[in-house]
């Protein structure tokens, strides 16, 4: 794991979420906005895995924040160890959007990281082999949103991102301290 590389990397998300037009962040926020607060790297969550990839793929619905739904197609399972225990996680590929993606929630969840998980987009490396580096897993936008009723007393209408939530057979009894911690400080509270 190229450790300089990670911590460029956070550096350049947080340049996004303070100046970016696009950031998931209103603009109150953006001025107040320091930086993401993250685990520290952990090499051992830097994994290249064989997926057990399914004989058949089925499409599956994936409910979101908001309620709506997102397809998926459950693509395998990735087997990989954290903290001396086994664990299993069902990697998805969105056919529409053509990449492979990996919703989990942990034992961090709602304590050191964003409650409703984190995500992760796994890189394939082909013949069934992914990169899965929890070192860039990253909170939905939906941690970011902005109160409905702070946005209406500033005159605005409330920003809304809708966000898959993890499926229950990616919910992990086991902590994954490795990538973005829950958004914290003056700027998350606005």
């Amino acid at each position: 794991m190229d450790i300089q590389a990670l911590l460029q990397e956070r550096q350049e998300k947080d340049a996004f979420f303070k100046s970016h037009p696009y950031s998931p962040l209103t603009p109150e926020q953006q001025a107040l906005f320091t930086h993401l607060d993250y685990f520290d790297p952990n090499p051992a969550l830097d994994l290249i895995l064989e997926a057990e990839e399914f004989t058949e793929k089925s499409n599956v619905k994936m409910q979101t924040s908001t309620g709506e739904i997102r397809w998926y197609q459950k693509w395998g399972k990735l087997s990989f160890e954290v903290e001396g225990q086994t664990v299993e996680l069902t990697l998805f590929f969105s056919p529409e959007q053509g990449y492979f993606f990996l919703p989990f929630m942990d034992a961090t969840s709602g304590v050191e990281s964003y409650s409703a998980g984190r995500y992760l987009d796994p890189e394939w490396l082909g013949g069934g082999r992914f990169h899965v580096n929890f070192n860039i897993a990253y909170s939905p936008y939906c941690a970011f949103n902005e109160p409905a009723s702070l946005a209406m007393q500033a005159g605005r209408e409330p920003r809304t991102w809708t966000c898959p939530i993890p499926p229950q057979e990616n919910r992990l009894k086991v902590a994954i301290r490795a990538g973005e911690k829950q958004p914290n400080g003056e700027w998350a509270e606005h």
